[in-house]
């Protein structure tokens, strides 16, 4: 029996040694069937960690990226050499009892007097409304704000060459990550009032804003000053802007003004925009 000659040397061995495996064994398997399920959870952990770090950085590029196409469109809009030049119909207004010519044109190209007079109608037409509000009047703060280099202006001339009767200050700019038209201001000599001229100008503004792009025509209007702020919402659709005090209260309930806006036809809010408490203007 060759066989047994071999296997019972070897059984005499591992017997000996079962026997000292089995109740170890037996302590270790209940051991290991608590630490496997840990040991692969703590296996799997980093790269679930790791896959919620890539998440994050692909929305950072998305938002980078989204962020560099609006300021690519405001960037476009300001190389414009005319924004209305597509637009020669609307250089004209003529209707109930005014003849005037309009022209669009960038604050450098504006020569000191005719600085000087949107400053002086601004402040004829405003003064006593800014220190009604938080803000005060502030002179110089005023004349910055219209000579700043990013400004536009839309005038109202009766002639060539003559003085305007009329103007609006405007920026192509980024607000709450959006790229939208921000108009500053809207001022009409007394005697061009009620003639519908305010009113044709904030429709080139929205046609401009159209034709560049921007996903909404902005202005900022004293609450107080309660004939501006129906002639925006009741005769231009004008709305309360999400980034306005009263819906964003990042001012408080007190505050003096609101932020109004129109959406153009690309006027979805832009998903990757920045966080806006209210006060990017």
């Amino acid at each position: 029996m060759p066989i047994l000659s071999v296997l019972v040397p070897v059984l005499s061995v591992l017997v000996p040694v079962l026997s000292v495996l089995v109740p170890i064994l037996s302590v270790l398997v209940p051991v290991l069937s608590v630490l496997v399920p840990v040991l692969s959870a703590l296996l799997r952990f980093p790269q679930r960690k790791s896959s919620r770090a890539k998440e994050k950085k692909q929305r950072r590029l998305e938002e980078r990226a989204a962020m560099a196409a609006v300021c690519a469109k405001v960037e476009a809009a300001n190389k414009l050499r005319d924004p209305l030049e597509a637009f020669p119909v609307f250089k004209k207004y003529d209707r109930n009892g005014l003849d005037v010519s309009i022209e669009c044109r960038r604050v450098s190209g504006l020569e000191p007097p005719t600085l000087d007079w949107a400053f002086e109608l601004t402040k004829a037409n405003m003064q006593s409304l800014y220190e009604q509000s938080e803000w005060g009047w502030k002179e110089r703060e005023k004349r910055a704000e219209l000579r700043d280099e990013r400004s536009w202006f839309l005038l109202a001339r009766e002639a060539p060459g003559a003085r305007p009767v009329a103007f609006c200050s405007f920026r192509f700019d980024v607000e709450c990550g959006d790229e939208v038209l921000y108009c500053y201001e809207v001022q009409l000599e007394s005697r061009v009032r009620r003639r519908g001229l305010g009113k044709f100008l904030l429709q080139i503004l929205q046609l401009v804003a159209n034709s560049t792009q921007m996903k909404k025509v902005m202005l900022t209007v004293f609450k107080h000053n309660h004939g501006a702020l129906q002639f925006f919402r009741d005769a231009l659709q004008f709305e309360v802007d999400a980034s306005s005090p009263s819906v964003s209260g990042c001012c408080g309930d007190d505050s003096s003004y609101e932020i109004l806006s129109r959406s153009t036809r690309f006027g979805e809010p832009h998903p990757g925009g920045g966080p806006c408490a209210g006060c990017c203007h």
